[in-house]
């Protein structure tokens, strides 16, 4: 019998990638969301609200692994919202044995912690961090009444098609009037995840879950590139040399005083400041050599998705 997952945010963009991802690993996908917008081949839909917990114990009944792939726009995580959204994820999931994923960031962490492994000591730099620090301690609670629990930290996502994520937003956003952004210093390095991968990633560790311990995180290295090989890697596919020019943060801080959205984004710059590396021998070993899809070919395929047809 097929191993079985429940994907909660079925519709997201990470959601719909690790569904993919599992039904192609000949699992018997699940997936839940309040709509069915996705409709994806192999996936069984449940509709819901992971804020009611009987929604969500109904769409994880029989499930082995789920994966939480719920992730309010920016503006939506203050006064205790995404907290108390994950309290009820883990009230419907607790004491049920069951495996939980949950994708991790950078944002734990300080300005100047410039390498990130499984170890390292969290020690968050703004708002946001400390909130996702918070959910951090919450799922370590967890996992000590009869959940297991493991955290894929990532980098920022890219992909085809992906809107919202740092490529759309910071880099691709005036591709199609041939001019290229970048965030910060086109010598540092940045630490992206192409989403295909990482969907990957969460299908490897699910089927190693029962050699990882009730509570661990686990670090995708990804793509830690400068921004000078990203820029470069988009002009080769680019139909002539676009103009490079840097994100006009001065313009973002103003209309972020009338868009909540991105006068959180504007919080995030020091990002694109200083490099952050994730390391992880642990996973490296289980995704084995030559694991991934070659940097080049993985922005290649993603930013040809924002050119004119």
């Amino acid at each position: 019998m097929a191993n079985t997952v429940t994907v909660l945010g079925i519709n997201g963009k990470l959601g719909q990638e690790v569904a993919k991802a599992f039904v192609n690993g000949g699992w018997r996908v699940i997936g839940m969301g309040r709509g069915n917008q996705a409709r994806l081949d192999g996936v069984e839909f449940v509709e819901g609200d992971v804020t009611i917990v009987a929604d969500t114990k109904r769409a994880v009944e029989g499930a082995d692994v789920v994966i939480n792939a719920i992730n309010p726009p920016y503006d939506q995580w203050d006064k205790g919202r995404v907290e108390a959204m994950l309290a009820k994820i883990l009230l419907a999931l607790k004491g049920s044995g069951k495996t939980l994923i949950f994708p991790g960031n950078v944002y734990n962490y300080a300005a100047k912690q410039h390498l990130i492994e499984p170890d390292t000591k969290q020690n968050p730099h703004g708002d946001k961090g400390e909130i996702r620090k918070r959910m951090e301690q919450q799922l370590l609670a967890a996992s000590k009444d009869g959940l297991q629990v493991l955290i894929v930290r990532m980098g920022d996502f890219f992909a085809a098609n992906a809107d919202g994520t740092m490529l759309d937003l910071m880099v691709m956003q005036r591709a199609k009037s041939n001019v290229l952004q970048y965030g910060g210093d086109l010598s540092l390095h940045h630490s992206w995840a192409y989403l295909p991968d990482a969907a990957k990633v969460f299908v490897k560790i699910a089927e190693a879950r029962q050699n990882l311990s009730a509570f661990q995180s686990l670090h995708f290295s990804g793509h830690f590139v400068t921004g000078t090989q990203m820029i470069d890697a988009i002009q080769e596919v680019m139909p002539k040399r676009a103009k490079v020019v840097c994100v006009p943060w001065g313009m973002m801080k103003f209309i972020g005083l009338f868009s909540p959205v991105l006068r959180e984004v504007v919080k995030m710059r020091y990002l694109w400041d200083e490099p952050h590396q994730l390391q992880d021998k642990e996973l490296d070993a289980l995704l084995g050599e030559n694991f991934g899809t070659p940097f080049k070919e993985a922005v290649a395929l993603s930013a040809r998705s924002y050119l004119p047809k």
